[in-house]
């Protein structure tokens, strides 16, 4: 039993705490909130008002002040709070203010060329900062890998390459720029704009050549990079002197792919580079800029804008369904009643986003029946098995809603998302065994992010899941989560976290799901992940992770604390059965300590993932409900 004056201040947290979740719930009954990444986003944003002839001053203005603000002392710009410099977002940041029409003598502007040069330059930018500046004619098109229209041709599955064996998000981004790298579009700028000054020596005099050593280096990445290396050599060749007959063809079938993807809701993919790539796209098939298709993009683009005082950043996409179903599991295990007319009409929403219409998932999955969620308000093409999830398990929760209505929608769900179980066992985002990895390593790939592969975190999920509905771990489909999970824990104990920051966030997605299907919690696998749990803990009592850890796997569990990160070790210890104890005590008491007078907490961090080494994100949520979260289950366990 817990001391009555530690009980009473539980209780007052968990009271604040739930109040505060409530007052920012939406009128509808959804929550959402922002979701911010880096200044890369607000840079290519800028960016594209001078493509497309649409410069708005007064916006400009306000996006320079917040690229101001995010500078780091050393002149570049990072990818997420507290890290290094990151050269492709410099870049695109020097880019856009000089844009603006910020004085390159500009302070500002003048350390941020020092650390350019110092990294070499554009040159060592990544693939889609090169395409940006080839768009201005401040790179070479030549030195940019080669994507020919032809691929959206390519069948299934015969080909090593397809744009139906690439991710989701990298279909939605790759289609259209198939367009724009086919015209090679140019908007030469004057004199006075160039960028020659960020080349350390002049770029006629620099080699454009792909790197061909692979980092982190293996026999086996070194082939395919060299391999893809030589394919792209090979393209540029046919490109230059080959008739193409089926050019036209290709580009046609690209422009069809587009418009039933953009005539939706939601935006191309319903993330910011695909709705801006369509943009241009569309704009070189010939669409006016007052065609419903263009002006859909624009409205989904500024929808995406969060003004702050004077400044102004955009989002890569809004999060609502992802919150709210977050938001009501938080909302339910930290003791507010099941049917609690809140709680009720948050669920009424989420009910009535459900996915019933096919998408890409399904040329893998032919015979599985739509039913699933999308993580945005509208993204019909491309359902989330993570949010599916967590909407399913919401619903099982929820009571005093129409139960033909629940009943058929959880059907539907689990139905799609126990057809999405890949073959090795594990469940990706959005498809199907798109495991083919030797495809991060073309050229064009250097995010190495292509491709959707089932991962630890999402494998959890989908054990909680089941457990949440009932199916214990004989079932065949928990039997091959659970292999699959074993297979791919580290040796040391942790699972890594594809979406959520990092080992912290898979190990918290994976206990949860071994205990929730009815593991033997004593196994040695679920006790020596909960050893390195134990021992990641801070002195301060809470736990954190920094966003190095996916470059460098020695920063694993390794971090300032962050409320987030400190309720996901906590609830992973509380699913294996560790609820009382110093290291439980000390967690408890720093979520008691840091909780602000407004009853939320605050995430000094980045927490999410986008891709992992090159995109991260900020959910301004999950500082809300996640410690709320905690602090429900331990005073349940306390009972």
């Amino acid at each position: 039993m817990l001391p009555s004056r530690v009980v009473t201040g539980l209780n007052e947290a968990i009271a604040r705490g739930q109040a505060y979740l409530l007052s920012v719930q939406r009128p509808d009954g959804h929550w959402v909130g922002a979701l911010e990444a880096d200044t890369t986003i607000s840079s290519e944003q800028l960016l594209l008002g001078h493509l497309t002839d649409s410069v708005n001053r007064d916006r400009e203005a306000r996006i320079v002040r917040y690229l101001r603000r995010r500078q780091l002392p050393d002149g570049g710009w990072n990818l997420f709070e507290a890290g290094p410099i990151n050269l492709s977002a410099t870049i695109k940041a020097y880019f856009a203010m000089k844009m603006a029409g910020v004085d390159p003598d500009d302070p500002a502007l003048v350390i941020a060329r020092e650390r350019i040069r110092e990294l070499g330059g554009p040159v060592k930018a990544n693939v889609f900062t090169k395409i940006l500046l080839a768009l201005f004619g401040e790179y070479d098109w030549n030195g940019v890998p080669t994507m020919p229209a032809e691929i959206m041709l390519l069948p299934r599955p015969f080909f090593l390459f397809n744009i139906y064996e690439v991710s989701y998000w990298s279909r939605a981004v790759i289609v259209p720029l198939l367009i724009i790298m086919d015209r090679k579009p140019v908007k030469w700028l004057p004199p006075h704009q160039r960028l020659d000054e960020l080349w350390p020596e002049p770029r006629e005099k620099t080699s454009l050549r792909f790197p061909r050593v692979p980092e982190p280096f293996s026999w086996r990445k070194l082939f395919w990079k060299n391999f893809f290396i030589a394919v792209d050599d090979g393209l540029k060749i046919w490109e230059q002197f080959s008739p193409r007959p089926l050019r036209k063809r290709a580009i046609d079938a690209a422009r069809v792919w587009l418009e039933e993807r953009l005539a939706v809701p939601g935006g191309l993919g319903g993330i910011y580079p695909a709705m801006a790539n369509s943009i241009l796209a569309m704009r070189l098939l010939g669409y006016p800029d007052d065609h419903p298709l263009v002006l859909g993009q624009v409205k989904e683009i500024e929808a995406l804008a969060v003004e702050q005082d004077d400044e102004l950043h955009y989002q890569p996409c809004p999060s609502p369904v992802w919150d709210t179903a977050l938001a009501i599991n938080a909302l339910l295990e930290s003791g507010v009643a099941p049917d609690h007319p809140r709680l009720q009409r948050a669920t009424e929403w989420l009910m009535a986003r459900q996915v019933l219409v096919p998408g890409d998932w399904q040329l893998k999955r032919p015979h599985v029946q739509p039913g699933g969620w999308a993580f945005q308000y509208h993204n019909d093409f491309y359902p989330d098995l993570d949010d599916t999830a967590m909407v399913l398990m919401a619903l099982e929760k929820v009571q005093g809603l129409d139960p033909a209505a629940v009943r058929a929608a959880k059907e539907r769900g689990l139905g799609w998302f126990l057809g999405m179980q890949g073959e090795d066992g594990g469940w990706a985002s959005f498809d199907a065994d798109n495991n083919h990895l030797y495809l991060n390593n073309i050229p064009f790939a250097d995010h190495g992010a292509l491709l959707d592969p089932p991962t630890e975190d999402l494998t959890g999920r989908g054990l909680e899941l089941l457990g949440t509905l009932g199916y214990r771990k004989d079932s065949e489909a928990a039997q091959r989560a659970i292999q699959f999970l074993r297979q791919t824990q580290r040796h040391d104990g942790p699972w890594y976290g594809r979406w959520g920051v990092n080992y912290v966030y898979g190990t918290w997605s994976v206990l949860r799901g071994v205990a929730a299907i009815g593991e033997d919690l004593r196994h040695e696998y679920v006790q020596r992940a909960v050893r390195w749990l134990e021992s990641h803990q801070n002195r301060d009592g809470g736990w954190g992770e920094t966003c190095e850890s996916y470059d460098d796997p020695g920063f694993a569990g390794v971090g300032a604390s962050t409320p987030s990160q400190t309720a996901w070790a906590l609830l992973a210890l509380f699913a294996a059965g560790r609820t009382s104890g110093s290291v439980v005590e000390r967690g408890v008491a720093y979520l008691l300590g840091s909780q602000e007078a407004d009853g939320g907490w605050d995430d000094p961090l980045w927490n999410g993932t986008g891709f992992p080494r090159v995109f991260y994100l900020k959910y301004h949520l999950y500082a809300k409900y996640f410690p709320l979260w905690a602090l429900g289950v331990y005073r349940s366990a306390q009972a």
